[in-house]
């Protein structure tokens, strides 16, 4: 049964530490710790937090053969996670010190063999994880590095405290009928990790927290030239400081933005989340109920 509680959510735009996924993971237990000492019980990181975003600025070079295109690759790889590996044990054991639920990005490997990378979205708590979310379509560039969701995991999970959430990542939530599929699940706290800094994606978290009746939570990185390691494999451009500026931001259930966004630092934003808010969003429009018509939009094939 979802709750209509307040929720204290806290968006944590930070900068991973490239490369190493161990560090990264480090600093995204201490950056867990300061949200949780400002109140908040769900954290939300960005998109592939740990422990790189292959950015369009650097990544589309990785298509062509090479060495150092291969030593990319390897260190990708090497600094990605498990999600039944010790990196996320330690995600959870922390989420367990601090009675705090975290949503987090991941470039994730797989379990039982080396083999391909996803962009993963994850949800953890002290139970473990919650919820695991393979990108349905990785971007241009993202194509290298990330297989294609197998788009079984678009849902919603329910927190031990009745509240639902659920979401997508980056561009997905420009996909009408992904977002539609996980609107069936009722969040009531949409997670939408991304690498997208532009006032156009602001426009659609407004837009979704209209259409979904719920809190968004946007979470890019921000990341500058300086972020990156002096053996970076491959070159980046020399005119370019900062390859993502940030924006994170939370936005009511009418489409109003009430915290952030935040640009061109590190921070943490913060709001209280009052889920009747979203109750009362379902009364004017509710998507999948009274507005769906599925009967009429919904093609069976």
């Amino acid at each position: 049964m979802a709750s209509f509680q307040i929720v204290r959510v806290a968006a944590v735009q930070a900068t991973p530490v490239i490369l190493d996924a161990e560090a990264t993971i480090d600093k995204a237990i201490v950056l867990l710790g300061e949200a949780a000492d400002s109140g908040a019980s769900v954290i939300v990181f960005p998109e592939c937090f740990v422990s790189a975003y292959p950015s369009g600025v650097w990544a589309a070079q990785a298509a062509r053969w090479g060495a150092k295109y291969d030593e990319l690759w390897m260190r990708m790889w090497s600094s990605s996670i498990d999600v039944h590996g010790p990196q996320v044990d330690r995600l959870i054991a922390a989420c367990a010190q601090r009675d705090v639920h975290l949503a987090i990005g991941i470039n994730e490997r797989e379990d039982d063999r080396p083999g391909s990378l996803y962009n993963t979205l994850l949800v953890v708590g002290g139970e473990g994880v919650l919820h695991r979310h393979r990108k349905l379509m990785p971007t241009m560039h993202e194509r290298v590095f990330h297989g294609v969701g197998a788009g079984d995991d678009l849902g919603v999970v329910e927190l031990p405290s009745g509240v639902r959430v659920g979401g997508l990542i980056c561009w997905e939530n420009r996909m009408p009928l992904a977002r539609w599929r996980v609107y069936e699940g009722g969040p009531q706290i949409w997670f939408a990790p991304t690498a997208d800094d532009s006032d156009g994606w602001i426009a659609s978290m407004r837009h979704i927290a209209i259409e979904a009746g719920a809190f968004v939570v946007s979470v890019p990185q921000f990341i500058s030239s300086s972020a990156f390691p002096h053996d970076f494999p491959v070159a980046l451009p020399t005119d370019v400081d900062v390859f993502g500026r940030g924006g994170a931001c939370i936005v009511a259930p009418d489409g109003n933005i009430i915290a952030g966004p935040l640009y061109d630092a590190e921070g943490i934003v913060i709001a209280d989340c009052d889920l009747r808010l979203a109750l009362h969003a379902k009364r004017y429009f509710d998507a999948v109920g009274h507005y769906g018509r599925a009967d009429v939009l919904v093609r069976e094939i």
